[in-house]
């Protein structure tokens, strides 16, 4: 144990001294939520930042985003998808952009809760198409195996899913939290996002823009707890039952993706056998944004045969 403090401390005692400008210096009150796009609705566990588009009378689709990048990398697909008329939702998670931060521990049965009362104030209770990006498709795959007859269809891109190992083991140790809160630093965690793309310098302000929700207080404790209140979490069993549902399928991954191995496509579609396989070149683990000409319209063409 004391090995275990001295180490603690040789790490954390140089990060404290960086943490003398800390970022978070902002709240996230009603003035910050005025001077932001979209609409804001209240729910259980504070505001939700989310944004809705489209003909009114078209099929609902709903985009999950990612990890921590709020509801902007869906831009170009938001864009398609609306002129292509169907209604569109895109929004935060809790903890992200200008959804509130509430002091909680950030499991998955948060984050469909928080997805559950969104859709039930905006009254969305029919059959949706879900689309989840790499964190996202652990949201969405949860969400379909809770509540099968509100999904018509499910598009994964490039997913990431809650299985063990997927954590760093490091989450469940005991001093887990101790050790994260003195080395986490979220303006490292701005600098590596460009590091999902295939080609950075194309999106040369791609960590400016993840700065903007930095600012805000309570962005570092919920990033931490997102990690150390999922370590031992197993999706698997779940992943089989939604395969199990002859709900289609459309499975999006970028050939060159850093960050979850286009292999991975192999074992989700043997899960999956009424899926289809949509393999992006020349793009990362953001195919939406490197090749939207190519994401897209296979996307819009997918859900309109399901209306078939």
């Amino acid at each position: 144990m004391a090995c275990t403090s001295a180490a603690l401390l040789l790490v954390a005692a140089p990060v404290a001294v960086y943490r003398l400008a800390d970022p978070e210096r902002l709240e996230l009150d009603d003035a910050a939520r005025q001077t932001a796009p979209g609409r804001f609705v209240r729910l259980t566990d504070g505001y939700t930042h989310y944004e809705l588009g489209g003909s009114e009378s078209g099929r609902v689709v709903v985009l999950a985003a990612g990890f921590s990048v709020p509801y902007y990398i869906w831009d170009p697909t938001f864009t398609a998808l609306t002129q292509a008329g169907f209604r569109v939702l895109r929004y935060d998670y809790y903890g992200r952009g200008y959804s509130d931060r509430p002091d909680t521990n950030y499991t998955q049965d948060f984050y469909i809760r928080q997805l559950t009362e969104l859709l039930n104030a905006l009254k969305m209770t029919g059959p949706l198409d879900l689309v989840g990006l790499s964190f996202g498709g652990s949201v969405v795959t949860t969400f379909a195996d809770r509540y099968p007859d509100r999904v018509r269809s499910l598009v994964y891109v490039d997913p990431s899913f809650r299985t063990p190992g997927a954590t760093s083991p490091l989450a469940s140790l005991p001093f887990a939290w101790d050790f994260l809160t003195a080395v986490f630093d979220e303006r490292w965690w701005a600098d590596a996002q460009p590091r999902d793309f295939l080609h950075p310098e194309r999106f040369p302000d791609w960590a400016d823009r993840y700065r903007v929700q930095v600012q805000y207080r309570g962005f570092r404790r919920a990033r931490l707890s997102e990690l150390v209140s999922n370590v031992s979490v197993d999706q698997r069993e779940e992943l089989a039952r939604v395969g199990e549902h002859p709900r289609p399928v459309l499975v999006v991954w970028g050939k060159q993706d850093p960050s979850v191995p286009f292999e991975f496509s192999v074992s989700l579609l043997e899960l999956m056998p009424q899926g289809r396989l949509l393999a992006v070149e020349s793009s990362g683990h953001l195919p939406q944004l490197e090749q939207p000409a190519v994401v897209n319209p296979a996307l819009i063409e997918f859900l309109r045969q399901v209306s078939q």
